[in-house]
């Protein structure tokens, strides 16, 4: 919440400082900021809608746009950058009435961010007039709780429009397919890319419980990974959370590049229908970075050679679980 510094601080009585962990990388937190795209769609009080005239993020840069009221009244802004420190740091003086310097950091805490947004007004009474008149402390609440909404569904759409799906028939009823998936003994024969040596680890089919696997390539390279399974509806549905991981499990950047993302949501279905069964894999990033999320859609066609490749092995090994 909202609240002023320690007394001991000679501006305290002229500043409001607001600090929040957000549910985002520091990366989408900076991009939500900096872009106008972004900024105009959860800036300000709730009610309030914004047009951005100019945005030229860099020192000396100006911020010009027009806040739009509930009840129909315009309030014209414009704010100078003073400094810019990326993924990092944001200072801008609000040079049009009351005025004001704006200070907002960004330190990420793993997958999160912890927001630290400081206002000094230049004057206390000029403090005083402004959270009494416009309720600025509320104002700013208001401002970071639309901000974290509007996160989350930023990552929500990202994650749907830029899902990878992949759909596969097989001559098998659900419930033999779902044993398939669910047991470690047949889950290491056929899972992964051809060629590769699966070795299962752990495997903990619940919801919370996690697959932890290696594969070795043809040419000896081995690349740990794990899933953290989410939802489970046997035998029609399995939500799980598939990265990269080391040894212990821990979860880790792509061996081929750190622009992997870190995690995937997977949501995969089986359908009965005429005597076959429909599997439908649909996964997108989560908590991902622009940079993440590019490479992800980049990557569709390697993908779909590759799961292509891992549903051969199943089709293949599913009659030996009838034998």
């Amino acid at each position: 919440m909202a609240e002023k510094k320690e007394k001991n601080n000679d501006t305290a009585d002229r500043e409001l400082v607001i600090t929040r962990l957000l549910n985002a990388p520091k990366e989408l937190v900076w991009e939500v900021f900096t872009t106008p795209g972004h900024i105009k769609n959860w800036w300000g009080p709730n009610g309030f809608t914004n047009t951005i005239d100019k945005m030229d993020v860099k020192p000396g840069g100006e911020w010009e746009f027009v806040m739009h009221g509930p009840d129909g009244t315009n309030y014209k802004n414009k704010s100078i950058y003073k400094e810019i420190v990326k993924h990092e740091r944001i200072v801008f003086e609000h040079v049009t009435g009351p005025k004001f310097t704006t200070t907002i950091t960004f330190t990420p805490k793993g997958k999160k961010t912890m927001l630290k947004w400081h206002m000094l007004f230049e004057s206390k009474e000029e403090f005083i007039q402004v959270v009494k008149t416009f309720k600025a402390d509320e104002g700013l609440k208001q401002n970071i709780e639309k901000l974290e909404k509007y996160l989350i569904n930023n990552q929500t759409n990202n994650m749907e429009n830029n899902a990878f799906e992949i759909t596969r028939v097989f001559n098998a009823s659900p419930e033999l397919i779902f044993k398939a998936f669910s047991q470690a003994e047949h889950l290491a024969q056929w899972w992964g890319p051809k060629g590769f040596k699966m070795v299962v680890t752990k495997l903990d089919f619940k919801p919370g419980g996690i697959f932890h696997y290696s594969m070795q390539s043809p040419d000896g390279q081995i690349m740990w990974g794990k899933f953290v399974y989410r939802e489970i509806e046997a035998p029609g549905r399995v939500v799980f959370v598939s990265s990269f991981s080391d040894e212990a499990g821990n979860v880790t950047r792509a061996p081929f590049s750190v622009n992997w993302p870190l995690e995937v949501l997977n949501n995969m279905t089986l359908i009965w229908k005429d005597g076959k069964t429909t599997v439908t894999l649909r996964g997108g990033p989560i908590n991902a970075t622009a940079e993440e999320m590019k490479m992800f859609v980049d990557m569709f066609s390697s993908m779909q050679q590759g799961f292509t490749g891992t549903f051969d092995q199943l089709d293949e090994y599913l009659p030996k679980i009838n034998s």
